[in-house]
């Protein structure tokens, strides 16, 4: 049950789907892209480019997210986001979304509303509208969102271009999923930018066509943690990569907050998944674009390493483990 359970509330029952899908879609603007969008048997995109770049996440209420922690609203925004960044680490940019909605027949309108709310304005934050979906009942609220991206003429970045003699380069925020989970964990709902930061994630979206255009030779984003993720870099591509420490900044906030918590930040950083920032691989001597930062290097070899040492501890998310 969504955080609305008054007695007199409109329920998704009592709308009906087609009652529920006009609540939602009704009044939306669609993108230019959108030759067709929400009311029939499918949606019709334009793809220019005469390719689409497609991704679909998952998210399960308890597993993925939980209403005494976030609003619907975030959930709905976080939903967005955690696809949004697959499609700019390919060095896309997203063009529409496709939205799987799975609830109980008690579940208030007011939270579908709110959910939807949030959707439409991460999508918004690049220019793009839901053009179609599917609602059905479920025992646990289920949200599944699939992104699509045009490559806009580039060969996509895939996670298997990285060659010994690249640099490691990050872009956006990484440890703050993490520290926010952390403090929710322990009862608490400040520092807000802490906690926000794992509520709402903020890919940095424009970099990842930005890096395509630098000559990005790899690219992922952040779901799993920096290591982790930069483990399937390194097995995708088969090679050896090193994160060395003193250019992987830990920000004074967290420090504060792992002080608090007695954790450590810098595992964090390391290890935290969910911010859905982008790590990507560049030819040795090219200039970084704005907002990247370099962290490490590639070298032949397999796995990835912390300042030339294989790092103690897990190295980032795992679903079944």
């Amino acid at each position: 049950m969504g955080p609305d359970s008054s007695q007199d509330a409109q329920t998704v029952s009592q709308l009906g789907e087609f009652g529920l899908i006009d609540r939602v879609t009704s009044g939306r603007a669609q993108s230019p892209g959108t030759l067709l969008g929400p009311g029939d048997d499918a949606a019709v995109m334009a793809a220019p480019d005469g390719r689409v770049v497609a991704t679909t996440d998952v998210l399960v209420e308890q597993v993925h997210f939980r209403f005494d922690w976030s609003t619907p609203h975030q959930v709905g925004r976080k939903a967005v986001a955690v696809n949004l960044s697959d499609i700019a680490a390919m060095g896309a940019v997203p063009t529409g979304l496709l939205v799987g909605l799975g609830c109980s027949p008690d579940m208030p309108a007011d939270v579908v509303d709110e959910l939807l709310d949030g959707m439409w304005e991460e999508a918004q934050q690049v220019g793009i509208s839901i053009i179609g979906g599917d609602m059905v009942s479920a025992t646990s609220l289920t949200i599944s969102v699939t992104a699509l991206g045009d490559l806009q003429g580039r060969a996509p970045v895939t996670r298997s271009g990285a060659r010994p003699g690249d640099v490691v380069a990050v872009a956006g925020r990484l440890g703050w999923s993490a520290a926010g989970l952390a403090v929710l964990g322990r009862g608490f709902r400040s520092p807000v930018a802490v906690v926000g930061a794992h509520r709402v994630p903020e890919p940095p979206y424009s970099a990842g066509p930005q890096a395509a255009l630098a000559g990005a030779t790899s690219m992922v984003d952040t779901s799993d943690g920096l290591l982790a993720d930069l483990g399937h870099i390194a097995a995708a591509s088969q090679v050896a990569i090193d994160v060395r420490t003193e250019q992987v900044e830990v920000p004074q906030r967290l420090t504060e907050v792992a002080s608090a918590l007695g954790a450590d930040a810098r595992h964090w950083v390391l290890t935290g998944g969910e911010d859905q920032a982008l790590i990507a691989t560049f030819p040795a001597g090219q200039e970084l674009p704005e907002g990247w930062r370099e962290i490490g290097v590639v070298a032949e070899g397999a796995g990835v390493t912390v300042d030339g040492a294989e790092y103690e501890g897990p190295s980032g998310w795992e679903h079944w483990r």
